[in-house]
């Protein structure tokens, strides 16, 4: 027997192909263990998630910004309390007197409801009116005549704080202008009461019309300056203002100017006669105009010249209106808390001052 040696190896008589490794030496791809696949997970989620977040942030960046433009623009309409809504910001241009086509809106408004909200400007936790006067004393009369709740909140667009006062008058005048037939007159007494306004920048009733009224034609304003001096002469004899036609108005115009003391008759004819209708205190106004004036001599006495300037004082500003025989002071002032003396030493010393 051959004895075999220690060393001697038996090599095949083919050697088998050994294959090419897909990867280089080392580089395999580990099996992971459980707490390695968890941390991965959820490493892949919190990136997920962080997207996530990032996009919302940014559609919610956009939806604020799109929320403060339409709040700014009144595009934003909620039920707000009616008892939250405020009118004394502006003068209104509606009569003091109740509208006489209100029930027809309360009969709209409970058979279909309010078609077009009205405009206010938040302020705080209150509101102020802006558009929609006669919506809202619509609104206040049924809730005070049925008690249903669903009065009791109404359809508004909401404003933000910061629009100037002349872009509210502004607002208020224009959808008037378009929506319903507003009288001269109202529109004149509102003219009027913004020319005095301290808060505004106008001193004349001149400069209020064509602030208020530029989208109205030049004729329009015309109408309206004259109606004012209508109110100047004759306006606090008047009950019914708004019931004044156009024609009437500026006959009566006419006379205030023509003849010297024709405002005063007028007032003392309105006070005797009393008039309890709009159309009674009509027929007292053509019945003057229709009388024939008696004759007098040519007055030598000027022309009232009405004088308007403002002031800047301690209290803040003051409006002066000056005619023949008349000073009007206007401030925010109340001078109903002065005491008495105070008021009657200061007015001794201003007319020391005119001597």
């Amino acid at each position: 027997m051959k004895k075999r040696r220690v060393f001697d190896i038996d090599f095949p008589d083919e050697v088998e192909a050994v294959p090419e490794p897909s990867v280089p030496a080392g580089t395999e791809e580990a099996r992971r263990g459980p707490m390695a696949s968890a941390i991965q997970e959820n490493a892949t989620a919190l990136r997920e998630r962080q997207a996530a977040e990032a996009q919302i942030r940014a559609e919610n960046d956009r939806l604020a910004h799109e929320f403060v433009r339409m709040k700014k623009e009144g595009l934003i309409v909620d039920l707000i309390p009616i008892d939250a809504v405020q009118t004394e910001k502006l003068s209104r241009d509606r009569s003091a007197q109740r509208d006489p086509d209100l029930d027809e809106l309360k009969a709209s408004i409970r058979d279909i409801g309010l078609s077009n909200p009205i405009q206010v400007e938040v302020i705080g936790d209150t509101y102020e009116l802006v558009q929609g006067f006669r919506r809202l004393a619509a609104f206040r009369e049924l809730y005070a005549e049925t008690g249903d709740e669903k009065y009791a909140r109404i359809p508004a667009g909401l404003m933000a704080a910061g629009e100037t006062l002349e872009g509210l008058y502004r607002r208020m005048v224009d959808e008037n202008l378009v929506r319903r037939d507003i009288s001269f007159a109202e529109m004149a007494e509102l003219a009027r009461a913004y020319a005095t306004d301290p808060k505004t920048e106008c001193a004349t009733v001149e400069e209020a019309v064509a602030m208020l009224y530029a989208s109205a034609g030049r004729q329009k304003r015309s109408y309206i300056r004259r109606f004012a001096t209508v109110l100047e002469g004759i306006g606090s004899a008047l009950k019914f203002p708004e019931a004044i036609p156009r024609a009437l108005g500026l006959e009566l115009e006419k006379l205030i100017l023509k003849e010297e003391g024709a405002a005063s008759r007028i007032k003392a004819r309105l006070a005797a006669a009393m008039p309890t209708s709009a159309e009674a205190e009509l027929d007292v106004l053509r019945a003057v105009l229709a009388a024939k004036p008696a004759p007098t001599t040519k007055s030598a006495t000027p022309a009232k010249v009405k004088t308007t300037f403002r002031m800047a004082v301690p209290a803040g500003t003051v409006r002066c209106a000056v005619q023949n025989g008349r000073l009007e002071i206007r401030s925010e002032q109340d001078f109903s808390a002065i005491d008495q003396r105070k008021l009657e030493a200061a007015l001794e010393s201003f007319f020391k001052e005119l001597e």
